[in-house]
């Protein structure tokens, strides 16, 4: 039986470096066990790609205890977004802005100082198409770098379309 409520747990990813980004070989998610040896992701990730906010992922624990991530047994369907914000240096005040703006839009995120960035989880509920051409007019705009850390076939779809 699942227990999708707790406890939390930390959910290691081993990361591929490629030109020196990510700037760490393994992050950490925070995670609910849900008891079978899975964990249900419940922070937006900075650097892993392929996985959202939501997503439950098989767990390994190592001999030390630390659980690494296996394969995704279940999407959430959430997207991951991650910007490098230029506006303003990529002060907090500029990405507070950028977090406030795709709020409007019914998608949560994150900024950290030491990178710039802002983390973006968009639930499918949001309009996709609004967001990305907020995205995309940001990029044009210079006021951000995109990268897209995970996508669904509905924004695949909707940037189609």
């Amino acid at each position: 039986m699942t227990n999708p409520q707790g406890p939390y747990v930390k959910v290691h990813f081993r990361l591929e470096i490629d030109d020196d980004w990510p700037p760490a070989s393994v992050e950490s998610l925070w995670a609910v066990d849900q008891g079978d040896g899975t964990a249900q992701l419940n922070n937006i990730p900075w650097f892993v790609r392929g996985v959202a906010c939501g997503d439950v992922v098989t767990t390994e624990p190592d001999e030390e205890g630390v659980r690494w991530a296996g394969e995704v047994v279940r999407r959430s369907e959430n997207c991951t977004i991650r910007l490098i914000v230029l506006r303003d240096g990529g002060s907090g005040a500029a990405r507070q802005t950028v977090i406030n703006a795709f709020h409007q839009l019914g998608v949560c995120g994150e900024g950290i100082e030491r990178f710039r960035m802002v983390a973006l989880d968009v639930p499918p509920t949001a309009d996709l198409a609004k967001v990305q051409r907020l995205l995309h007019h940001g990029v044009a705009k210079e006021w951000w770098h995109m990268e897209e850390g995970c996508i669904t076939a509905k924004w695949r779809a909707t940037s189609d379309g």
